[in-house]
């Protein structure tokens, strides 16, 4: 099947649009350490959006509507379960008591620290899963080619299913984030200020060169980021399995889109008090798929369906019946 790699034109645009907005983003627009206003976060948030949807629409016009399919299915999943990250991050900037006009910092390096994990974690999930495939066997009446690392992660993302499901917000409500590894790594390797130094990463004190809580922050975010990924990137493979530069351009708008998605929800959480539901359905259905697939085929389009269906539904049933929390 075609992939991205054989059309260096919509790689050349992925390129120049990341690093043009990027280098726009952090050199321009917020070379200042600014409150993100929620004005300016909707302006960011259509602005990732649209880009990504016209590079789907690239995609499609290039290879066709499966990739345009897959495209958009690990976008969404991705994108899903980025805003359940979310609610994490407001709670360790609370904790930390992190101000609003540091927080946009602290996010857009955690995001350049995604981009560069992600890029590992899918590639050489790839790479790995060439090498995971038993032999053909038959089983119930069919010759059958069973990868039995896609089955393992649909086992896991079925666990995980289960887990949001029965999950709730204030389960991460009372976590003391001074103890968690992030912030111990932080400790293990450098002495920690008590207080900020403005936005600096590190500070000078009594001639001794120590880390900041800012940046203790930015490790626990980054650290936070990895665990989620765990569930996220196996999701995303059954998506497409064969294709690492179809999940790898899906993952990176979807991540870009995060931290002007953050400001711009940040007070408006409760519209996804259900969201967890939703994500339960999600993550179940994903790895019934993976496990499934050797036996019968599920489309792009109908993974694709499915995603913005539950999305809309647990959405709309959060606004209907809000959280009393």
């Amino acid at each position: 099947m075609d992939s991205l790699i054989n059309h260096p034109v919509i790689l050349t645009v992925f390129s120049i649009l990341i690093i043009g907005m990027l280098l726009l983003d952090l050199g321009v627009l917020n070379k200042k350490s600014h409150a993100i206003t929620s004005k300016e976060a909707a302006y960011w948030s259509i602005l990732w959006i649209s880009l990504s949807m016209g590079f789907s629409a690239i995609i499609y016009h290039y290879l066709g509507f499966e990739k345009f399919s897959q495209f958009q299915g690990a976008y969404w999943i991705e994108k899903a379960l980025s805003v359940d990250n979310l609610f994490v991050f407001i709670l360790v900037f609370g904790y930390f008591n992190v101000a609003k006009e540091l927080q946009h910092k602290v996010l857009f390096w955690g995001v350049l620290g995604a981009l560069f994990f992600r890029a590992i974690f899918i590639f050489s999930g790839v790479w790995i899963l060439n090498y995971t495939y038993l032999p053909e066997m038959e089983l119930f009446g069919k010759t059958v080619t069973i990868n039995y690392l896609l089955t393992i992660f649909g086992i896991i993302l079925i666990v995980a299913g289960v887990k949001s499901w029965f999950s709730t917000n204030s389960d991460d409500g009372d976590q003391d984030f001074s103890k968690s590894p992030g912030a111990k790594l932080v400790r293990r390797f450098f002495k920690v200020s008590s207080q900020f130094d403005g936005d600096q990463f590190f500070t000078i004190q009594n001639g001794l060169k120590m880390a900041t809580p800012l940046f203790m922050v930015l490790v626990i975010i980054e650290f936070t980021d990895l665990l989620f990924a765990v569930d996220s990137i196996p999701a995303i493979f059954a998506i497409a399995p064969d294709d690492p530069f179809i999940l790898y351009t899906s993952n990176i708008f979807a991540i870009l889109g995060l931290r002007s998605l953050y400001f711009l929800l940040a007070n408006f959480m409760y519209m996804f008090s259900k969201l967890h539901y939703g994500l339960a359905i999600i993550l179940a259905f994903i790895g019934v798929k993976m496990i499934i697939a050797p036996f019968i085929h599920i489309s792009s389009l109908v993974s694709l369906s499915v995603v913005g269906g539950v999305l809309l539904i647990s959405v709309m049933w959060s606004l209907l019946f809000p959280s009393k929390e």
